[in-house]
């Protein structure tokens, strides 16, 4: 029997087991998956892994796009609007190669294995070189991002972006020539190269209804249906692309969607913010999913999506941290029910195991990992460990150690990130990218030479 299918058993101090908090568990792993799970087993077996604090199932990032973390800071000098913003996004775009792509993202990537997470859906659309040129491999860029999350050691879903005009019935502008293919046709048949590996999933996206014409919607759908991979897309982010989706089809971004196949359990819509009571119920009566990104659509001035109602109307809710402004789920998570006690000037829309449920299990489930986000028989070996004896988590009552995860705790509180029954990150230190803040420097300062 070789060293990975030798049982390895974790004993957990405290351990959310998806209802509640649970001490002394102990979890045993057999080739990356949970065999059994063992309750009230308050003193260490002989050989265990001992993981103090709270342990989460590993968290999931539904939604990234690595090369913004390259904004952080430069962006919140003057003022303006998700408009102006997005020009200096572009700027970082233009710079971007093969290299330097995987270079920040695997530092990305490993900031996000620091802050917990396991899996990161990549909304992949920066495919080609300045100009529309492919590569010599036309998938080089979505494979650096394949091997980047490799060397992280975190699992990545590349959500392979369609995008072909920058507006409705306009070409692409100079910077979006590199996203484009021309068609979903071409789009297709570049994405159906990519392979699936241990660590990597393959899904589509649909950057938006502005970025792809109506007309070819569906070409777009039909490649996710076949293939059953996870289709994401940004919707409804800003009332401007609602106002164009109308003067130029007659009907909403999420009307325009439902009418070409686009909506449907598999289906993730990101942001979901300035919906109609009709999109609501189109999105939940297709159990559509809802992204919701709290510190990006606070940071851009998005607003606050509807995120309460689109769940009582059927859509399953998950979490990203998007441009990366901050990479902290569980800042997400306290964010959702935060911004909705500030629209409606009421407490407790949803309690903390359904927030960590957005950020675990449903986050997973979005990006085509059903067997991950929860610790159970069965499941992947997923774990995130929250420390309990902060100055951010200390005091409160084991037993509210969900609570405290959520509505106190940072990313700077986890302890221990394990994928697939290998710790990647152990008292706090990456164990496969030495210097994280190093290799963020390093590549930031690639983009800007």
């Amino acid at each position: 029997m070789t060293s990975s299918e030798r049982t390895r058993t974790y004993w957990l101090e405290h351990a959310w087991l998806g209802t509640h908090v649970e001490p002394g568990v102990a979890v045993d792993v057999q080739a990356g998956r949970i065999t059994a799970v063992h309750q009230g087993v308050h003193t260490p077996p002989p050989g265990a892994e001992i993981l103090r604090g709270l342990a989460l199932p590993g968290l999931a990032n539904a939604h990234s796009h690595a090369f913004h973390r390259a904004l952080r800071g430069t962006v919140q000098v003057g003022s303006g609007t998700f408009w102006t913003w997005r020009e200096v996004m572009y700027s970082v775009a233009d710079r971007l190669t093969p290299d330097t792509y995987h270079a920040l993202a695997r530092a990305v990537y490993a900031e996000m294995a620091l802050a917990g997470i396991t899996t990161v859906g990549e909304f992949h659309y920066v495919h080609h070189a300045p100009g529309g040129t492919p590569y010599a491999d036309p998938n080089a860029m979505g494979e650096a991002l394949i091997e980047a999350a490799a060397e992280a050691g975190v699992r990545i879903t590349l959500l392979d972006t369609c995008y072909l005009s920058s507006g409705f019935g306009e070409p692409p502008n100079t910077h979006q020539q590199r996203f484009s293919d021309g068609t979903a046709e071409s789009w297709a048949e570049r994405c159906s190269v990519l392979k699936e590996r241990d660590h990597a999933r393959i899904g589509a996206a649909i950057h938006s209804v502005r970025a792809v014409p109506a007309d070819q919607l569906a070409t777009v759908a039909q490649w996710a249906e076949e293939r059953r991979a996870p289709l994401h897309v940004h919707l409804s982010e800003q009332t401007a692309e609602n106002d164009a989706c109308r003067q130029a089809h007659g009907r909403t971004p999420t009307r325009l969607l439902a009418d070409h196949g686009v909506l449907g359990p598999r289906t993730t819509g990101v942001h979901n913010t300035h919906l109609t009571d009709e999109d609501i119920a189109l999105l939940g009566g297709s159990r559509t999913g809802t992204c919701m990104c709290p510190t990006t659509e606070r940071d851009l001035a998005d607003g606050i999506g509807p995120a309460a109602a689109l769940q009582r109307a059927g859509s399953p809710l998950s979490l990203g941290s998007d441009s990366h402004a901050v990479v902290d789920l569980l800042e997400e998570a306290r964010a959702m029910e935060l911004n909705e006690r500030l629209r409606t000037r009421a407490r407790g829309h949803w309690t903390a195991a359904a927030l960590l449920r957005a950020a675990t299990a449903e986050g997973h489930a979005a990006l085509g990992w059903d067997d991950t986000g929860r610790i159970e028989a069965g499941a992947r070996a997923d774990l995130a460990t929250i420390a309990l004896d902060s100055v951010r988590t200390a005091g409160p009552l084991p037993r509210l150690g969900a609570e405290t995860a959520v509505f106190a705790a940072t990313a700077a509180d986890v302890r221990h990130t394990v994928v697939g029954g290998r710790h990647v990150v152990r008292d706090g230190s990456h164990a496969l990218v030495p210097d994280v803040p190093q290799a963020l420097a390093r590549a930031v300062e690639a983009l800007r030479a």
